[in-house]
């Protein structure tokens, strides 16, 4: 491929560097996980009819209701990058493009996922989530007796992970013997770091097939994990701001307290 080629492609395709989507500003270290993301050719007649709940939205940024069951971006059509254009309005700023999520929840989660509508809040988020300074607040329901509140610290993919949870409370389960609703708030952002941890302390997340115990995998309920919220500074107001999705019916199913 010539570089005219090439250059010319890339503007169809983003890169992502430890599931963050790179900008010219990123700095490679060494043992960074780099993705090159190619859309599907989509025929300009074939569009993708997938409504979302918008949690908030101004010019610079949005935050959508992710449902379980559809990748955040990827080569496939069912997207929620595919779906984002036809759900929010387009930014009136100067540098408005396509909207982006700037990071990403696997495909069994739900939860809130931040969206970029402008070039430069896009490069603004990612370095807010670069810099450790956007907080993320997890719920999920997991196997077997925990304690009150704890620290999990380990290696993903050859880098530091640390999560903290806090116990919210537990109930009987004639199958499961204790399931318990707790809070986390990850504190690095690795691939499957939750879920990771959580199976390595012997309690899997409910619904986990991936890394759950095998006589004790819930088959056609889904994965019981949920990102609740985020909170950061607005990079273009300066304002505080707190972004919540509520938890998903199934959840309140087990526990009273919500």
């Amino acid at each position: 491929m010539t570089k005219s080629a090439l250059k010319k492609a890339l503007k169809r395709k983003y890169i992502t560097v430890n599931d963050l989507i790179a900008t010219t500003a990123t700095l490679i270290n060494g043992g960074e996980r780099i993705c090159l993301c190619i859309p599907e050719e989509i025929n300009p007649s074939k569009k993708l009819i997938f409504p979302l709940t918008v949690l908030f939205e101004d010019d610079h940024l949005a935050a959508i209701h992710k449902p379980a069951g559809i990748l955040v971006s990827g080569n496939s059509f069912k997207t929620i990058a595919n779906a984002l254009a036809q759900n929010l309005q387009h930014s009136k700023l100067p540098d408005a493009t396509k909207p982006q999520p700037v990071h990403r929840l696997d495909f069994a989660t739900t939860g809130i996922l931040l969206v970029g509508k402008t070039s430069s809040c896009i490069r603004a988020l990612n370095s807010l989530f670069e810099d450790k300074q956007i907080e993320k607040t997890y719920y999920a329901v997991t196997i077997g007796a925990m304690k009150d509140q704890g620290e999990i610290t380990s290696e993903i993919d050859c880098k530091k992970a640390h999560s903290n949870y806090r116990l919210i409370e537990t109930v009987s389960s004639e199958r499961f013997g204790k399931l318990n609703l707790i809070k986390l708030n990850p504190q690095t952002g690795r691939r499957h770091q939750l879920r990771k941890h959580l199976a390595s302390i012997n309690n899997p997340i409910l619904g986990d097939k991936d890394y759950g115990i095998e006589h004790m995998i819930l088959n056609g309920k889904g994965l019981y994990l949920h990102a609740y919220s985020l909170s950061f500074r607005h990079p273009f107001t300066h304002e505080s701001t707190y972004l919540e999705d509520e938890l998903p019916q199934r959840f309140n199913k087990i526990f009273s307290r919500r």
